[in-house]
């Protein structure tokens, strides 16, 4: 039997590559003859860079950036193993997990810093970059990443605004005179692991905005300064950065790149599925297993499982998948090509305990789906019945 494992991380507790390995850890005790291939998948959010780096053999770039409120930070991306792309993660330079609780606050946050790895990677003659855009810390609209690169936003006085989601309120004028040439000649895609627009009730403030540390008054002005952005950008650009699918990914970002940079968005799996050739790993296997730290509703919008049980449907390969937790919603992903689902959890736990005891809970969860799919192999039932 062949078992592909492809999970994406589980978010605070294990990488990809570490949940694929302790997946695989359950399954031996019971397949032991089993063939075994890891591939850590990802969906443009945080983990990304690190799963791309194992399966593709490439190697970090490390970078001194500034963090979402300007200090230094010791950041990364990566260029795949054939030394053609650069893997840039939003989440490295200008991440919600750079800063503290208390610290959130996306009227006061940039992501001037993804823009420095930009410039670094084009530093290195890389011109085809993949700029993942999860797990943000920031609602500017990008601002940061494109005054980082050479773009002058300004107010009415003609002095640079902060490139922040407060400061765009003050925002008079767009200059992109200055705006690095090399963009013009480099290929950009922008792995979005949301679909929501810049503004409005579904909007990159009004969803996403809380989550930030952004108060109910916070976000109403937020959703207002990146209209009154787009709108600027507009009689700039000649484009509408409201109404592009996954413009609200990253705080806005994902419009800022679309408009100014000609980034293409995509579905984030969709990218890291081509970089490391899931499709034909898929026909190898008789069984595929995914997972992540969540499963729940949301998981069909795009994320990594259900992503990966369409592709092996194609195929008509079984899809199993393990979640962290099993949340509202998570047997709707039955009707989307997976098969089975799984939680790591078994009993009462605090989330200290659950993330502390993260990969254990995991190879326990897929010994006890092993058990239950040998189970099934001698068991003679009619499964037309």
């Amino acid at each position: 039997m062949n078992i592909l494992i492809a999970p994406d991380s589980f978010k605070e507790s294990l990488s990809a590559q570490e949940a694929a390995s302790a997946i695989e850890d359950g399954f031996r005790l019971v397949f032991p003859n089993a063939s075994y291939r890891r591939l850590p998948m990802a969906d443009g959010g945080e983990g990304t860079s690190e799963a791309l780096v194992w399966a593709t053999q490439g190697q970090r770039v490390p970078v001194t950036v500034q963090d979402p409120l300007g200090r230094s930070l010791d950041a990364f991306f990566v260029i795949t193993g054939d030394g053609q792309t650069a893997i840039i993660e939003i989440a490295q330079a200008s991440g919600l997990e750079r800063l503290r609780p208390e610290e959130r606050n996306p009227e006061l946050t940039t992501s001037f810093g993804t823009g420095q790895l930009i410039g670094k990677a084009l530093d290195m003659g890389l011109r085809h970059l993949v700029i993942g855009l999860g797990g943000s810390a920031t609602n500017d609209c990008g601002a940061g990443l494109l005054m980082a690169l050479g773009v002058r936003l300004l107010d009415k006085h003609g002095q640079a605004i902060a490139p922040t989601g407060g400061g765009l309120g003050k925002l008079a004028s767009i200059d992109i005179s200055l705006l690095d040439p090399r963009l013009s000649s480099t290929e950009i895609e922008v792995a979005c692991d949301v679909d929501n627009p810049l503004t409005g009730p579904n909007g990159a403030s009004m969803v996403f905005g809380p989550q930030k540390g952004a108060s109910p008054e916070q976000v109403a002005k937020l959703d207002r300064n990146l209209r009154h952005f787009a709108n600027l950008a507009k009689d700039v650009l000649g484009l509408d950065m409201e109404s592009v699918a996954g413009g609200g990914a990253a705080g806005g970002t994902g419009a800022a790149l679309y408009a100014f940079l000609n980034g293409r968005l995509r579905s984030g799996l969709d990218i890291v599925a081509e970089l490391v050739h899931l499709e034909q790993q898929i026909i190898w296997a008789d069984l595929v297993i995914t997972g992540e730290g969540c499963i729940d509703g949301q998981s069909l919008h795009g994320k990594t499982p259900v992503g990966i049980a369409r592709i092996a449907k194609r195929h008509g390969k079984a899809v199993i998948a393990i979640g962290g937790s099993l949340l509202e919603g998570a047997e709707s992903v039955l009707h989307s090509g997976i098969d089975a689902i799984a939680s790591t959890v078994c009993s009462p736990q605090s989330l200290s305990l659950v993330l502390q005891n993260a990969r254990r809970n995991l190879q326990q969860s897929a010994q006890r789906v092993a058990c239950l799919l040998k189970l099934g192999k001698t068991l003679p039932i009619d499964v037309h019945n």
